[in-house]
């Protein structure tokens, strides 16, 4: 739809050309938002698991999540598609070859923000889980893990962002997304400048309502922190006056 869509509109298309062109990009959008869901989802699985295997003891383990991170990070990420792009067989859709690449890609930025994460909350909590008689696991599930989460959800929202992005890099491999459709008004019409106007807007209304949305997740946690904080505080002050009378 989208490539017809532009085409119409880059040619002074028709009412039916410009109800196209509103159809094809709300269908582009919601199917960017829910890819950039899937890939963001099933990387931070695979993050955490990579995060774990960082953070283990076993020494082969954390070399291993060591290379896959640092090979990962150092190569581009078009590079890393075109690798899974072609290993996959040729009955496999050129979608799942994405959300892999996509995956893995994401999941090594990921395993770092959740290894910042889960390394930033106090050493002293551990201890005391130990004390009461958690396992490593469940002191990982109940007290590390819901504490790490609040500390790096705007990250991982940032990641969300970026993933929307990188898709535009989809269009190497034949995947009609939105540069593809700049390129094929490009071809159709010789005009490139309208099609990359309607490109940029169309990131532009997917990943600003995002940031949005983050940066006042990010005031809301941060004005919860301050408020604790304050109470935190003022009882401080109280106990201090009431031992001040005594």
């Amino acid at each position: 739809l989208l490539p017809t869509a532009l085409i119409g509109h880059a040619a002074g298309g028709d009412d039916h050309s410009a109800a196209v062109n509103s159809i094809g990009l709300h269908l582009l959008g919601v199917c960017l938002w829910i890819g950039g869901i899937i890939v963001l989802a099933l990387g931070s699985v695979l993050g955490l698991l990579i995060a774990t295997f960082r953070m283990s003891k076993v020494k082969p383990l954390s070399w291993l999540a060591d290379a896959y991170i640092e090979v990962l990070r150092g190569t581009p990420v078009l590079l890393q598609l075109y690798v899974f792009y072609f290993a996959m067989p040729d009955n496999v859709p050129e979608a799942v070859s994405i959300i892999v690449a996509l995956v893995v890609n994401a999941s090594a930025y990921i395993s770092e923000i959740i290894r910042a994460g889960i390394q930033s909350i106090d050493g002293g909590q551990t201890e005391a889980a130990r004390s009461l008689g958690l396992t490593q696991v469940q002191n990982m599930r109940f007290i590390i893990l819901p504490q790490a989460i609040k500390n790096i959800l705007p990250a991982i929202a940032n990641e969300f962002v970026t993933i929307i992005k990188e898709s535009s890099i989809c269009y190497t491999i034949g995947v009609q997304e939105i540069m593809y459709a700049v390129a094929s008004v490009k071809g159709a019409t010789f005009s490139i400048a309208e099609p990359l106007i309607v490109a940029t807007c169309v990131y532009f209304c997917l990943t600003f309502p995002t940031s949005k949305i983050i940066a006042h997740f990010e005031r809301k946690m941060s004005a919860g922190d301050k408020r604790n904080g304050a109470e935190a505080i003022n009882k401080k002050h109280e106990r201090k006056a009431k031992m001040t009378k005594v």
